[in-house]
């Protein structure tokens, strides 16, 4: 039975203080919801915006236990929290998505054998714990493929790309990955990469935006369109619908993107293949701010709310870009301010450096697809 639904006034929990955790308090806030932000970093964007916060480390079960005391609910805002906080939250409020499937998509192992036990596609793969793991996984799927470590690594961070021709050391390139537990992941031929953000709530009520484009620059997400290019109805359905599996035999609630690569059979007949699972409100979904009927951050909070779903259609039917601003791309912040029908968000982030989300810019082309 779904605990009784937390009603305005009450204070939602924010582990993580980035950008995703100042946006969800910003809609949280239009609710008239209360917001507590933890954090290590005492320059967390997040603090800005929330009423209560407190800066301590992720393992500090005293502010830890204190911090959920003080909240109706917890959830996170990025996926790399130990299994221990997450335990330690869980046993004193609601803590959403639940530690066992932050558990699941931590580890990238873990992830790719949970989904194939779906039977839901994914990339060939092997585990890999030594150099003589990785021989035998080079072995079995050959070469192109990528070498990830299982845990913490996002935005291209504990990876590496092994191709045709190369020479590979296999003890070289565990050694430089640290030694750690890794993934071989066998190559997809994909026509493009895209993915679905979704929101389930403790009563098993599901709602999927269509799926969207990606398109990476250095492995971060550079821009992301809406409706995905060159994907047909039915595979959009699908992709919804594979998104839905994941969520229900997670038994998650809150909103989650899946990362997908569209492919296409040599009988020209398209599918998805997942390649990973993110726990959390996406930088993918922030088109959904003013492009859809209700934002990625205001379906979560709905749904760890234990309230009524929003509807996720885009707004009017318009085309959707969103940009993502990146290290000095913000210094163009006066450019997008003076553009008409550009939305201009930024984090506040202090200095610009490379590789660093500092924003985004979503743009509603009503009329004409974005290319």
């Amino acid at each position: 039975m779904a605990p009784s639904p937390l009603k305005p006034g009450a204070t939602i929990g924010i582990l993580g203080g980035g950008q995703l955790g100042r946006m969800i308090a910003v809609a949280a806030a239009q609710y008239g919801l209360k917001v507590h932000v933890y954090a290590p970093d005492p320059d967390s964007p997040a603090f800005d915006v929330a009423g209560t916060a407190t800066v301590a480390a992720y393992d500090d079960e005293v502010a830890l236990a204190a911090f959920a005391a003080g909240v109706d609910v917890v959830t996170y805002e990025f996926e790399n929290i130990p299994r221990r906080t997450a335990e330690i939250l869980a046993g004193i409020r609601p803590l959403h998505p639940s530690a066992d499937a932050l558990a699941t998509t931590q580890d990238r192992l873990t992830e790719k054998s949970f989904v194939a036990g779906l039977g839901i596609a994914t990339a060939p793969f092997r585990a890999v714990d030594d150099a003589e793991g990785l021989a035998a996984a080079l072995a079995d799927l050959g070469l192109p493929a990528v070498l990830k470590t299982r845990r913490f690594g996002y935005d291209g961070k504990g990876q590496r790309m092994l191709r045709p021709g190369d020479p590979v050391d296999p003890a070289a390139v565990m050694a430089a990955l640290g030694g750690q537990p890794c993934i071989l992941e066998g190559f997809v031929p994909f026509e493009s990469e895209v993915s679905v953000v979704a929101a389930r709530t403790a009563s098993g009520a599901f709602a999927a935006f269509e799926p969207c484009g990606n398109e990476h620059r250095d492995h971060i997400l550079a821009r992301t369109l809406v409706p995905a290019p060159g994907m047909e109805p039915e595979t959009a359905a699908e992709a919804m619908a594979v998104a839905r599996r994941i969520a229900e035999a997670l038994d998650y609630v809150g909103v989650l993107a899946v990362e997908m690569f569209l492919v296409r059979g040599p009988d020209g007949r398209a599918g998805v293949v997942v390649n990973e699972i993110a726990p959390r409100v996406h930088n993918s979904g922030h088109w959904t701010i003013e492009g859809a009927l209700t934002s990625q951050f205001a379906q979560h909070v709905r749904a760890i709310c234990g309230w009524p779903l929003g509807a996720t259609g885009r707004v009017g039917g318009a085309q959707v870009e969103m940009l993502n601003l990146v290290g000095e791309a913000a210094l163009r912040w006066p450019d997008y301010l003076a553009e008409p029908g550009s939305h201009l968000h930024l984090y506040g982030k202090g200095k610009a450096r490379p590789g660093r989300k500092m924003g985004h810019v979503t743009r509603l082309l009503p009329g004409q697809a974005p290319g």
